[in-house]
């Protein structure tokens, strides 16, 4: 390890002294370790000679490069000569210390493109950045009709990751998405170079995945009756409604899924949450249950079950748990692990462990009889003994287990790894006991948060913006960076319900957790990024990606002084003008710009907002109530 700091450290300084160019208008996400920009251009010819590993003729990454070129070219594979290739991909006969097992270098000349790795998976990061440097058109399903020349300026890049987790999450248990929905999430992420795909399977809204030996979880567990509006209020079913909503993956479908993300070197991470959030599984088999009459029990479908305003434990309106008493619940819990670790091969199983409600078991003679007998002291005790077990059943499986950091309460043992998302201080105690982490923390990470004001988004209880979003650093300075693996997002999807929104949640945040994953924290820009983010709008409207404009509207604030109530506006970008009325009709460029903190009328109705970069429209035009505004003062 020291000799590879030393030498990254030699690297770095060599290249400064030639004159590396930190000014660079290049649109990299995650942004390269190092960029030295060189003079002129590699301009794409007609007819490109691609230069290839021997045997790699027809692995994803070629055929991925290849298709992108094909958009405007004819595209020949050559696996001869060296010298006569305008594209070459090569792995290094010996390895480069310096850029590790994902890490490349590429090199663009007025004559060629060369990009060099280690390992299959740094070509295909190479590849990566090579798409990124290529004219936005590039993105696009569709032949390009040329009216310019695509071309490359001339550079040389080294680039490594900075963590080994890259990780994405997708909740597909609250609304369910097909595979091939699956696999465009796949792809996308891993054009920006994230490697770890967390598939949260289960929960109280559905179970996802077949288990052949528990035919009911798929028949019962994976439908309910489907409710749109503001998931978390709606009614109770009734008896009579159709369970229709739902889905399951055949085992076939996901050992498809598994193979498709390894080809794009994505490992994917299954989660079968426990003991809590398990409604979808006692609805299915109600003796999972700690309470006796678990047979009305029915998969939830987005009403309310449990009281999230009692403290410090949130508290059960239906037992939603699974029993830590009963021996029927770690059969279970046994064979559904013995087919998913059959399925997936990457070394840890995710349980969950989050948010496991106490009260039912606190009024159980049995958990009273467990306390006595393994002298357990309290409720996150009696967890604790759940985990236990249920970590000797996967690690008999050949696997490692991994939750959420509630696990840490009741204690677990050294090999489980934590995922900390209550924010980053439960990694660092985690990280400090010798636990391995993955930082996942709710003030950076959580994509369901809304993005932009309450006007524009979908009703979720909190905010993350894309600048705080970019602030995230997996490794604070408390803890021991020995034991962080990396970081993650999360994209919990209540009140996500198709795939196209799912696409605006991830973007533009996914891009910024990117960079944080991959990039050095000391070449960490927010003007830069932002300027990356806009030039990477552009890529997504040709790749048809949906994402947030969010950046472009403004943070609203309200303050009461007396009866009176002021609105102050603010950008998170620079470069904007905002534009506002109170008389109800829509403001323009030609209104007068906001410069002040704004009172509003004592008899007004709405308020509406609008920004524009100098004469077009930037942002979206929000409106909002005064009655809305009002309840927002501080």
């Amino acid at each position: 390890m020291k000799k590879l700091i030393l030498a990254a450290l030699f690297v770095a300084s060599t290249w400064n002294a030639l004159g590396q160019n930190s000014g660079s208008t290049l649109s990299v996400i995650p942004e390269p370790v190092l960029v030295k920009e060189t003079t002129g251009y590699f301009k794409v010819p007609p007819k490109i000679n691609l230069l290839c590993p021997q045997g790699t003729e027809n692995d994803l990454t070629i055929s991925f490069l290849k298709k992108k070129l094909s958009l405007m070219t004819d595209v020949q594979v050559n696996a001869k000569k060296t010298s006569s290739a305008t594209v070459q991909l090569v792995l290094n006969q010996a390895t480069d210390s310096i850029i590790g097992a994902e890490g490349y270098s590429l090199s663009v000349t007025p004559q060629k493109v060369l990009v060099k790795a280690n390992t299959p998976a740094g070509l295909y990061y190479g590849i990566q950045t090579l798409v990124q440097l290529l004219p936005a058109e590039v993105e696009g399903h569709h032949k390009v009709k040329q009216a310019r020349e695509w071309k490359i300026p001339a550079m040389e890049i080294i680039d490594y990751p900075r963590f080994a987790w890259r990780g994405l999450m997708l909740d597909v248990s609250r609304h369910f998405f097909t595979p091939d929905e699956v696999k465009r999430f796949i792809d996308r992420m891993s054009h920006y170079k994230y490697n770890t795909f967390h598939w949260h399977l289960t929960d109280d809204e559905g179970w996802r995945i077949e288990i052949k030996s528990l035919p009911k979880l798929t028949e019962k567990g994976a439908w309910r009756v489907e409710k749109i509006g503001n998931f978390g209020t709606f009614s109770n079913p009734l008896p009579e409604e159709p369970k229709t909503y739902g889905g399951f993956y055949t085992q076939d479908e996901i050992r498809d899924i598994v193979k498709y993300a390894q080809e794009r070197f994505v490992r994917v991470m299954p989660e079968i949450d426990m003991p809590g959030h398990s409604m979808a599984a006692i609805a299915a088999y109600p003796e999972l249950a700690t309470i006796e009459d678990a047979e009305s029990y029915h998969v939830r479908a987005g009403e309310p079950i449990i009281d999230w305003t009692t403290r410090p434990r949130h508290t059960a309106l239906k037992d939603n748990n699974l029993s830590p008493t009963k021996e029927v619940v770690y059969d279970f819990v046994n064979k559904v692990m013995s087919e998913v670790a059959d399925l997936f091969p990457f070394e840890y199983i995710h349980v969950g462990g989050d948010e496991a409600t106490y009260n039912f078991w606190e009024k159980s003679p049995e958990v009273a009889e467990l306390m006595a007998r393994e002298k357990l002291q309290n409720m996150a005790e009696v967890q604790s003994y759940f985990e236990h077990r249920v970590e000797k059943i996967i690690q008999s499986k050949g696997k490692k287990m991994m939750g959420w950091d509630e696990i840490l309460e009741g204690g677990v043992s050294p090999s489980t790894a934590v995922m900390s998302w209550r924010g980053l201080e439960h990694g660092v105690k985690a990280s400090n006991t010798g636990h391995y982490v993955v930082m996942s923390p709710t003030q950076y990470a959580y994509l369901d948060y809304m993005q932009g004001d309450a006007s524009t988004e979908a009703p979720v209880y909190s905010t993350l913006r894309l600048d705080q979003t970019y602030k995230f650093n997996p490794v604070p300075a408390e803890a021991n960076p020995r034991f962080v693996l990396g970081g993650q997002a999360n994209l919990w999807t209540e009140q996500v319900y198709n795939y196209r929104q799912v696409e605006y949640m991830i973007w533009p945040r996914g891009f910024a957790i990117a960079e944080s994953l991959w990039s050095p924290e000391s070449k960490k820009d927010w003007q830069k990024f932002v300027n990356k983010t806009e030039e990477h709008f552009k890529r997504s409207n040709y790749a048809g990606v949906k994402y947030s404009p969010a950046i472009y509207d403004p943070i609203v604030a309200v303050t009461k002084s007396g009866d009176d109530f002021l609105v102050t506006l603010t950008t998170e970008i620079d470069g904007l003008d905002i534009y506002t009325s109170f008389d109800n009709s829509t403001p323009d460029c030609f209104y007068p710009k906001y410069v002040k903190s704004q009172l509003i009328p004592k008899d007004a109705k709405l308020m509406r907002i609008i920004t524009y970069r100098g004469k077009e429209v930037a942002g979206r035009l929000m409106t909002i109530s005064v009655e809305d505004l009002k309840k927002r003062a501080k």
